[in-house]
């Protein structure tokens, strides 16, 4: 088993950042390959991809709405991956959701995850 926590969602205004971070435990990255994402559900909406990371850090995958704004990266030396958001905007308004799976690749299905961390708010305002 893999618990996922999320810390450093807030309210930003538009054009600020904010750094997620994602903490793991019950596994270690360094024995396990678990590739890492962050996903996203706004009010109303279904939960969307947002970006990914494989095992190693060498592959990642952004939606086309965050692209050259957000960063993803991992620590696997302390089991961490971490969300640097820039330039957000009002559509950026989510709860966003750290998700872990069993498996070197990353992936943009939500449905490849196997484990999933609570969320953490963020709002963005104007």
């Amino acid at each position: 088993q893999v618990q996922l926590v999320e810390s450093g969602g807030g309210l930003v205004q538009a054009g600020g950042s904010l750094r997620l971070s994602c903490a793991a435990s019950g596994r270690t990255f360094s024995s396990y390959a678990m590739a890492m994402g962050w996903f996203r559900q706004a009010p109303g909406k279904e939960r969307e991809f947002v970006v990914s990371i494989s095992w190693t850090g060498g592959r990642t995958s952004y939606a086309d709405s965050v692209k050259g704004r957000f960063i993803i990266s991992r620590d696997n030396a302390n089991n961490r991956v971490y969300l640097q958001m820039n330039s957000l905007k009002l559509e950026d308004t989510a709860v966003y959701y750290c998700a872990a799976r069993s498996g070197p690749g990353q992936r943009r299905d939500s449905g490849e995850y196997d484990y999933w961390g609570q969320g953490t708010q963020v709002t963005v305002s104007s």
